[in-house]
C-alpha cells in the first residue's frame, strides 16, 4: 500500500549552528534535529550516554522495601520462586532475579506460566501449587500489577508477594508485600519507561547493595550486575519500549556485556545464530537473531526451556536447549507463514481498501501464539488495525484473539466500546487480546470497524513514512554512514535513520532472495554511483520494479554490512515511487 513521505525541513543555518556548539559532522546534527535533541550538551549524553548515569534504585518506586523483604526471606532460608512472564523481557528478567538469588545464596526456583493453557500473568491454580509445594515468597516479573485477586489469595495462604512490573496499573492496585513499578500511583520516578527486565535489574542491583551493606558491591557482585544490564537490555529490546534515557543506557552498555560476558546459554544460542566472535552486538541482532528464538519457546509453550537455557551453567544442556529452541523457531516460522498466507487470502476475498477502516479476520485452529505476529504485520502492511481471532477446531471453546494497531488509534478504547460482544479484553493501546463467542464474531466485526472508521481519518488510513533527509547517494561514504551508526542503538523511540534520494535506476534486474522470495536484492545507481539494497519482506516489488523503464525515488535505511572482513555501504529500501517529471 503506496505511503505519505512526510520528509523533515532542512535548515542550514540550524544545522550548521548545532554541529559547531555540540562538536558533531553536520549530518548527525541533521539528525539529532529530527529527534528534537538540539541542546549541545544534551546530543552529546545522547551520544555517550554512561553507565553511571543509571538513577540509583532506591529511587524506583518500592524497590528499596522489597530488597529488604526479600533479603530477609533469603536470610531466613524461605523458598522463594520467580514468577515470570512468557515473552523475552519476562524470560530475561527472571533469569536476573533468579541468578542474583542464586548468587546471595538463596533457596530459589523460578516459573513461568503456559501461554495457552494459564495465559498472562499470576493465575490462582499456580499459587496453590507454589504454596503446596512450601514456597515462602513469590517474585514477579513483568507481570502482576493488575493480580488483585490473585494477591488476596497469596496473602490468604501464607505466602508472601512481591510485585515487579512496569504494565499500566488500574484503579486498584494489589496487596503485596511490595509493589515495584516505575509508574506506581502517587510517586514521580523520572522515567517511567523502563522494561519489565529493567525493574528486575534494579530490584537486582539493589538486592546486591543491600546483601553488600554499600553502595559499592564487590567483584563477583559487579560482574553479574553487567551480565545482568546484557540480559535486561535483551529483554528493552524485544519489548519494543522507547530507547531513550535509562532504556538507552542499559542497551547502548547491555550490548557490549552480551557480546563479551554472554551467560552460557546466550553464547551457545549466539553460536547457532553465527553472531559468536562478533565484537559488537546491535540492537538489530537482538531483535531479529535472539529474541525471535526465545519468544518462539514462550509462543510454542515452552517459556520455561527460554529461562532454563538464560541460567544453566552446563555446556552439555546449553547446546540440547539452544538446539531445541532454534527448531521451535523454525516450526514458529512455518506456523506463521501458513496463518500468513489464510489470512491473506481473507483480506483479497472480503477486505475494501476503501470502505473498511479495520480488519477481523477468524479461522479455525490458528495458533493463539502465533497470530499476534502476524496481526502486527498485516497491520503495517495495511495501516488498518487488525484482530485475528483462532477459533476452537470443536467449537467448545470460545475464540481467542490477538489485535495490533495504528498510530492514533486506541485498541483498548475501542475495545471497551465493543465489551457487550466479548467475553473478555485486555490490553493497551498500541496491542490487545480478547475472548470471544463464535456466534457473535460478525456483530463484533461489523462495531469495530464502525469505531475505527469514526475514529480514523480518510487521510490517515494512508501509512505516513517519516523521512529524516534526502541525499544523494554518493554522499553515502562509509565515513557519513559510519558517523550515523553514532546514534545506536536504534529501536523504538529512537528508529534508524530514515533517508531518501531521487532519480535512482536500476542496475541490472531485482532478484528475490530468502527461503521464500520474501526479500528482495537489487542495485541501485544514480550519476554514476550504485550500492546494493535490500527489501525486507519486498518480494512482491521484483516484477513491477523489473518492468520500469526510468527513475524512482527511494526511501531507504543505510547501513554498514560487513563480509569477510570487507566494510561496505548496504542500502535497506523500504519504499519506492516512479520519479515524478
Amino acid at each position: 500500500m503506496a505511503k505519505r513521505w512526510r520528509i523533515h525541513p532542512h535548515d542550514p543555518d540550524r544545522i550548521a549552528a548545532l554541529s559547531h556548539a555540540a562538536g558533531i559532522p553536520a549530518v548527525v546534527a541533521q539528525l539529532m534535529i529530527c529527534r528534537d535533541v538540539t541542546d549541545p550538551s544534551a546530543v552529546r549524553v545522547f551520544l555517550d550516554p554512561k553507565l553511571s548515569a543509571l538513577r540509583d534504585p532506591e529511587q524506583l518506586p518500592g524497590c528499596s522495601c522489597a530488597a529488604e523483604r526479600i533479603h530477609q526471606a533469603v536470610q531466613s532460608g524461605r523458598r522463594i520462586v520467580v514468577y515470570g512472564d512468557y515473552d523475552v523481557d519476562g524470560m530475561t528478567g527472571t533469569a536476573v532475579l533468579y541468578l542474583c538469588l542464586k548468587l546471595l545464596g538463596a533457596e530459589v526456583g523460578y516459573y513461568v506460566p503456559h501461554r495457552v493453557d494459564e495465559g498472562y500473568g499470576l493465575n490462582c491454580d499456580a499459587i496453590r501449587t507454589q504454596a503446596a509445594a512450601g514456597v515462602g515468597l513469590i517474585v514477579t516479573v513483568d507481570c502482576g500489577i493488575g493480580s488483585v485477586e490473585e494477591a488476596a489469595l497469596a496473602r490468604e495462604l501464607g505466602v508472601g508477594l512481591v510485585i515487579t512490573d512496569h504494565h499500566e496499573p488500574g484503579n486498584e492496585l494489589p496487596a503485596a508485600d511490595a509493589l515495584v513499578h516505575p509508574r506506581l500511583p502517587g510517586c514521580s520516578y523520572p522515567f517511567g519507561d523502563l522494561s519489565g527486565s529493567g525493574v528486575a535489574m534494579k530490584l537486582a542491583w539493589a538486592l546486591c547493595q543491600r546483601a553488600s551493606g554499600a553502595k559499592k558491591v564487590g567483584k563477583q557482585m559487579k560482574d553479574f550486575l553487567m551480565q545482568a544490564v546484557g540480559l535486561a537490555a535483551m529483554g528493552t529490546i524485544a519489548d519494543v519500549v522507547p530507547l531513550v534515557d535509562e532504556n538507552r543506557i542499559l542497551v547502548r552498555h547491555g550490548l557490549a556485556g552480551v557480546a563479551q560476558y554472554p551467560t552460557l546459554g546466550i553464547a551457545t544460542l549466539m553460536k547457532i545464530t553465527k553472531l559468536h566472535g562478533k565484537k559488537k552486538l546491535t540492537s538489530e541482532d537482538v531483535g531479529f537473531m535472539l529474541g525471535p528464538r526465545l519468544n518462539a519457546a514462550g509462543r510454542l509453550g515452552q517459556p520455561q526451556l527460554g529461562v532454563e537455557l538464560l541460567v544453566t551453567d552446563r555446556q552439555d544442556r546449553a547446546e540440547e536447549l539452544a538446539e531445541y529452541i532454534d527448531e521451535l523457531n523454525a516450526q514458529r516460522k512455518t506456523i506463521e507463514r501458513k496463518i500468513q498466507l489464510a489470512a491473506g487470502k481473507q483480506v483479497k476475498e472480503r477486505f475494501d481498501p476503501v470502505e473498511d477502516a479495520a480488519l477481523v479476520l477468524a479461522d479455525h485452529g490458528w495458533h493463539q501464539g502465533v497470530i499476534g505476529i502476524v496481526a502486527g504485520r498485516l497491520a503495517e502492511k495495511h495501516h488498518r488495525p487488525v484482530v485475528l481471532i483462532s477459533l476452537d477446531k470443536v467449537g467448545l471453546k470460545p475464540g481467542v484473539g490477538s489485535a495490533r494497531s495504528v498510530p492514533g488509534f486506541n485498541l483498548h478504547a475501542a475495545l471497551e466500546a465493543c465489551d457487550e460482544y466479548l467475553l473478555s479484553h485486555g490490553g493497551h493501546a498500541a496491542a490487545a487480546g480478547l475472548k470471544i463467542e463464535e456466534g457473535k464474531i460478525d456483530a463484533f466485526r461489523a462495531a469495530f470497524c464502525e469505531i475505527a472508521a469514526e475514529r480514523i481519518d480518510e487521510q490517515d488510513r494512508t501509512a505516513e513514512l517519516a523521512i529524516d533527509t534526502e541525499t544523494p547517494l554518493s554522499a553515502l561514504t562509509l565515513d557519513v554512514v559510519g558517523q550515523i551508526e553514532r546514534l545506536a542503538p536504534f529501536g523504538q523511540g529512537n528508529p534508524r535513520p530514515m533517508l531518501c534520494t531521487t532519480g535512482v535506476t536500476l542496475d541490472g534486474p531485482p532478484r528475490t532472495i530468502g527461503a521464500d522470495g520474501n526479500h528482495l536484492s537489487l542495485r541501485l545507481e544514480q550519476h554514476g554511483v550504485s550500492f546494493r539494497a535490500v527489501a525486507f519482506g519486498g518480494g512482491d516489488w521484483a516484477e513491477e520494479l523489473a518492468a520500469l523503464d526510468g527513475p524512482i525515488d527511494v526511501a531507504f535505511r543505510p547501513v554498514i554490512n560487513t563480509f569477510r572482513g570487507r566494510r561496505s555501504v548496504e542500502l535497506h529500501m523500504v519504499d519506492w515511487k516512479i520519479t515524478s517529471s
